[in-house]
């Protein structure tokens, strides 16, 4: 019988952001897909009850402590066979809460964190010859929604993921990238409490009509890490319950008005 090109059976996976409302659902899919996962994050507390096969441990706002793990974490765990690169955070919504600080903090975990993250197991997959990295970007790095420290990160991690693909596909790797839209995970939670009637206001501007759940998120990384992806590099899928695709709320108020 021949597997499906969507299983990872015998492969190992290194998912950062582990601990996260989509990281543990990311690795809680892999591990159902038969693969061997690798969880990164900060702290083993965060990565408690997760079916790992073992853990890499970083602050990935720290470039440097962020490559040695990683590096240490292959000679451990061997090269993994897809790095799904997830971690990320935001607090300054808009441009408002910018300053200095603000924008190299955002800019270090999202984007700089990120690179030394992948930089080392890019180089280690190109030498063996195969291997297949997914950027968990955002639609934010596609129009503004907000954010605009991280929407320039994440942006950032579409024209490095382009770059390994370009550069590196003739030595077996392949680069993708998902831009999730809003994502029902517990960080809309402190937002919820705090006005009960959000998602009254945030549901219209999408044509599904409601967020995205962790679970979409994680088949979508599923597919462009597998075989069932082999022909795919270089490309941005959008995850993101039809935002990106037009701009409904604008047709509901205002062409339907008149």
């Amino acid at each position: 019988m021949t597997s499906s090109p969507f299983r990872l059976d015998g492969k190992t996976v290194l998912i950062s952001g582990a601990g996260g409302g989509i990281g543990r659902v990311l690795v809680e899919t892999f591990a159902a897909s038969g693969a061997r996962v690798i969880g990164a994050d900060r702290t083993t507390g965060d990565l408690d009850g997760l079916p790992l096969a073992g853990h890499v441990l970083f602050d990935q706002a720290d470039a440097g402590a962020t490559r040695a793990a990683v590096t240490a974490g292959m000679s451990r765990f061997g090269v993994p066979d897809a790095l799904i690169a997830n971690a990320g955070f935001t607090r300054a919504e808009h441009l408002d809460h910018l300053d200095d600080a603000v924008w190299a903090s955002e800019m270090a975990i999202n984007l700089n964190g990120a690179y030394a993250l992948a930089d080392p197991v890019v180089a280690a997959m190109a030498g063996r010859g195969w291997g297949s990295l997914v950027f968990v970007s955002s639609v934010n790095a596609l129009a503004h929604f907000g954010n605009p420290a991280y929407a320039a990160a994440k942006a950032g991690l579409i024209a490095y993921a382009k770059a390994i693909a370009v550069e590196r596909g003739a030595r077996g790797v392949r680069a993708n990238v998902i831009a999730p839209g809003s994502v029902r995970t517990p960080a809309w939670d402190h937002r919820l409490a705090a006005d009960p009637g959000l998602l009254d206001k945030v549901l219209p501007h999408y044509p599904l009509g409601r967020l995205v759940d962790p679970r979409e998120v994680a088949n979508a990384a599923l597919f462009l890490a597998s075989d069932a992806a082999s022909g795919i590099t270089g490309v941005t899928l959008a995850v993101d319950a039809g935002l990106t695709a037009g701009n409904l709320r604008f047709v509901n108020d205002v062409l339907k008005a008149n």
